[in-house]
């Protein structure tokens, strides 16, 4: 009975409880229009005292009564009136009387009558005084003393009301008024502080290296303190993001560039590796530990803060932009370049660093246009950055987000762009396609058995082990996390449509662009990847602009080196005749350059490798003659270098070619006289030669290319005494020219210098000197003929007597 009372009495608490909440909402309202009353009469209160404030200091006279906005009178009043004026007659009045009765309105201001005049005109409880009551509170002025003007001040108030206050003007005299302003230069010179003593140099420097010292350590403490305990600190990176703000002149330029600095190195070593997305509004609502929901803070702070960072990095390359339009007193116009170039890099790393977070495809949007920029440093360090990021990008994600960029840059500058934004693509990872495409049956994902494949062809103790054996599979994919095979060729199929959608854009609208070398170099590289239907017309394209005679000689070697690549890959299917590039390349090799800087030998080595070494069956013999001959005279013209970097490719040919140790015999084979000038390597009759050149560059002042030159007489043996040491056959020709390289204009090895030997004479004084050009010349040629073959001696004997 007790538990049923107390459940019937249960309901009449609650409505108690309900009943009392009401009360205490109506008791915080009731409060709350009580504040607002109050507040409203506070405002009040303060707009008449403003107003009033406003009336005394105006000079305006105010008359008593404004006849526009005038009440009609009481009966009463109007009666009382006319008896005053009944008993004060107009003769007992004086003319000073008269006169000060009108002049009474424009005399009375707010403050000098009385406050009951300042009463709104529609109140019930007025007070009426009598005009004589009113003249006789004015005081009477004597014409003797000067009337004292009055300033107004604040007025006070207190509970009876306002009070008004005044103070006298002092009166100026004008013989005194320049004493007056000498005593008010005082008194302002006595109020003002004394100056503050300016600093010299040594003492402002001091005085910089202690702010600068003071900084440096905070922005230490900060950063250590992040470093940590990230999830805990997250918001000392707002603190130390606001150092970015700093306005002292003196280090303002310094501690940003530190911020910046420290801010990123912070990013780089707190930030995840993977992607932070943003919560949906079911995970918002739904109930969470306190590890979970701290960690999700930390994730919200860090990319918000991120997000600042990188707003605030694009605003100083924005302001260095625009340095003619902008002035600032803490950073000057030259300090925008150097907080500009700390920005870029910051971004670099970051592009490089952090590919896989957040807002990466904004710093792609932002380095892409710097690759194009005027200043050499920031274009240099942006094409770093990028190519960085090309060679470690194994996925090609990231590369495929720069592709496009730079894809959509050039087209949108109608190319118009630097040579090196192109050149980035060299670095892509893309040959990895080739591989995937020939085992893409082997790593391509295993496909389950179904329920039904599993029924009809397997027992029933085979479908158990196989289950087990599919969900162990499972298990171990999702271990790995690692990206399926598919995924990656579809990310590298689709970069190189957009390189090569790129290079031939170029090739058709910007044929005169700087920007040819580097389409013509990366249509080399990734030609194996081209589509073979696009083969003909290719070759067509590039033989169109060789012959166009627009191209210079570098640009030429990179057409003939890109149409050797296309054929030396899928298109060895193809049945397609390059003799007319085996042509070209023979007839200018002798325009190549023979200076210090040229790069064209590179190219040139490089053609030679993929037209004759690579595709030695489909050369003939005529053509190696002619070619090896050709080389070994190019070869006496050319620095050191070059020399060993073109025997060392004849080498190469001899041992491809056996049958070219005829060019090192003095007899001809068949018919035919050698036509060095003809440019036709198959018609020359390079057979009927000899390569007397290598007996001159025995005697070469370069101890290396003596080597190679005795090396090849001897017909370039493996073994035996004139076989090359390995550090030199080893090595391909490209890696020679390189290794032994003028660029430091030094020689590699040092070269002795050999002083003229001359028998029987004294070679003291000028006797040398004075010796006949045309007779040293001669017998220097004499001696040359002494060790070239009979077939030559002839030619060059008649040519000495001409």
């Amino acid at each position: 009975m007790k538990a049923r009372r107390n459940k019937k009495q249960l309901p009449s608490f609650r409505k108690l409880l309900k009943t009392s909440k009401v009360k205490l909402e109506n008791k915080l309202k009731n409060k709350q229009f009580k504040q607002q009353s109050t507040l409203k009469k506070y405002r009040k209160e303060q707009r008449k005292l403003r107003q009033a404030v406003r009336d005394a200091v105006s000079k305006k006279p105010i008359p008593l009564e404004d006849p526009k906005h005038k009440r009609r009178p009481d009966k009463r009043i109007e009666r009382e009136e006319e008896e005053e004026e009944e008993a004060l007659p107009l003769d007992m009045m004086d003319e000073d009387d008269l006169q000060l009765m009108k002049d009474l309105g424009q005399r009375a201001s707010f403050l000098t009558r009385d406050l009951s005049s300042s009463e709104p005109v529609h109140t019930k409880k007025r007070k009426h005084e009598r005009i004589i009551d009113k003249y006789e509170k004015i005081p009477r002025t004597l014409q003797t003393e000067p009337e004292k003007e009055l300033i107004h001040l604040l007025p006070i108030k207190d509970k009876s009301g306002i009070i008004p206050q005044t103070r006298e003007k002092p009166v100026i005299d004008s013989n005194n008024e320049e004493e007056d302003q000498e005593e008010e230069m005082v008194l302002e010179e006595e109020i003002i502080e004394d100056p503050i003593q300016e600093l010299t140099i040594e003492e402002h420097l001091t005085e910089r290296k202690k702010k600068l010292q003071e900084k440096k350590l905070h922005i230490a403490a900060l950063a250590s303190a992040i470093l940590s305990d990230p999830e805990s600190n997250i918001k000392k990176l707002k603190e130390l993001r606001s150092m970015l703000m700093e306005q002292d002149p003196d280090v303002a330029v310094t501690v940003r560039k530190l911020v910046i600095v420290s801010l990123m190195e912070l990013f780089k070593d707190i930030t995840p590796s993977y992607k932070i997305r943003p919560l949906t509004e079911a995970e918002k609502s739904t109930k969470i530990r306190k590890e979970t929901q701290k960690l999700r803070e930390f994730e919200e702070g860090l990319v918000s803060q991120y997000k600042f960072y990188l707003e605030n990095l694009e605003q100083m390359v924005k302001d260095w932009k625009q340095r003619k339009l902008k002035k600032s007193n803490v950073v000057s116009l030259k300090a925008y370049k150097g907080l500009a170039e700390v920005a870029v890099k910051c971004l670099c790393e970051l592009l490089v660093a952090l590919p896989h977070f957040n807002f990466h495809n904004n710093i792609i949007v932002l380095i892409v246009p710097l690759m194009n920029d005027v200043s050499k440093l920031i274009s240099e360090m942006c094409c770093e950055a990028v190519k960085k990021l090309f060679k470690q990008d194994k996925l090609g994600q990231a590369s495929l987000g720069v592709i496009k960029v730079i894809s959509g840059f050039v087209k949108g500058r109608n190319y118009d762009v630097r040579p090196e934004m192109l050149k980035t693509f060299l670095c892509l990872r893309i040959k990895e396609v080739e591989v995937k495409k020939d085992t893409e049956d082997i790593n391509k994902p295993k496909k389950f058995m179904t329920f039904k494949e599993k029924r009809k062809n397997l027992s029933r103790m085979q479908r158990k082990w196989k289950k087990a054996e599919e969900k162990l599979e499972r298990e171990l994919r999702e271990a790995e996390a690692s990206e399926s095979t598919e995924k990656k060729l579809k990310l590298h199929t689709e970069t190189l449509n957009i390189v090569f959608v790129t290079y031939f854009r170029i090739l058709k609208k910007a044929q005169r662009s700087p920007l040819l070398p580097a389409v013509l170099e990366g249509l080399a590289k990734f030609a194996h990847l081209i589509n073979v239907e696009f083969f003909d017309d290719l070759l067509v394209v590039l033989h169109t602009l060789i012959e166009s005679g627009d191209l210079s000689y570098e640009e030429s070697l990179h057409c003939v080196q890109t149409a050797f690549h296309i054929l030396s890959g899928q298109g060895d299917v193809l049945n397609i005749d390059p003799m007319k590039f085996y042509t070209h390349l023979y007839k200018t090799l002798f325009k190549l350059h023979a200076g210090a800087t040229n790069e064209g030998v590179e190219i040139v080595l490089q053609c030679l490798d993929v037209m004759l070494t690579k595709r030695r069956k489909q050369v003939s013999q005529q053509r190696a003659f002619a070619f090896i001959k050709r080389l070994c005279t190019l070869a006496l013209h050319v620095l050191p270098n070059s020399s060993i970097g073109i025997l060392a490719t004849t080498r190469i040919l001899m041992h491809t070619f056996p049958k070219t140790d005829l060019l090192l015999d003095n007899e001809s084979q068949g018919s035919g006289v050698f036509l060095p000038e003809l440019d036709e390597p198959e018609y020359c009759n390079a057979q009927n030669t000899a390569l007397w050149e290598l007996h001159a560059l025995q005697r070469h002042y370069h101890p290396i290319v003596q080597k190679f030159a005795s090396h090849l007489i001897a017909g370039a043996p493996s073994e035996g005494s004139e076989a090359l040491k390995p550090e030199l056959s080893r090595r391909s020709a490209a890696e020679l020219f390189e290794a032994y390289s003028m660029a430091a204009m030094t020689f590699n090895p040092p070269v002795q210098s050999s002083a003229p030997k001359m028998k029987g004479k004294n070679l003291q004084g000028d006797s040398f000197l004075n010796e006949d050009l045309n007779q040293l010349v001669k017998r220097h040629c004499n001696e040359v003929v002494t060790q070239l073959p009979l077939d030559f001696t002839k030619c060059l004997k008649t040519s000495l007597q001409l």
